[in-house]
């Protein structure tokens, strides 16, 4: 399973590409027998959070460089922001 959703990643190469995955990853979580650890969003949060905590060793794991230091930020707090309220 993790395989597929790796390779969903893989191909993901615009804001279009990207919105589909996160509709895809939604309907994955609601689906009763989706095998997710979080089944709450504090849960997925904290879990979320726990990730970029760690994210460093995860890319050093795989031999790749810390991707994540490039990244902006306060768009991405900017993008969680907005989902707690946007319909």
């Amino acid at each position: 399973m993790m395989t597929e959703w790796v390779n969903r990643i893989d191909g993901i190469n615009s804001r279009t590409d990207l919105v589909a995955f996160v509709r895809t990853l939604a309907k994955d979580f609601c689906a009763q027998d989706a095998g997710w650890s979080n089944r709450t969003a504090d849960d997925y949060l904290e879990a979320l959070a726990a990730w970029l905590d760690e994210s460093d060793g995860y890319y050093g794991y795989r031999g790749e460089p810390p991707v994540l230091t490039n990244m902006k930020w306060r768009q991405l707090a900017e993008m969680l922001l907005a989902a707690t309220m946007y319909e």
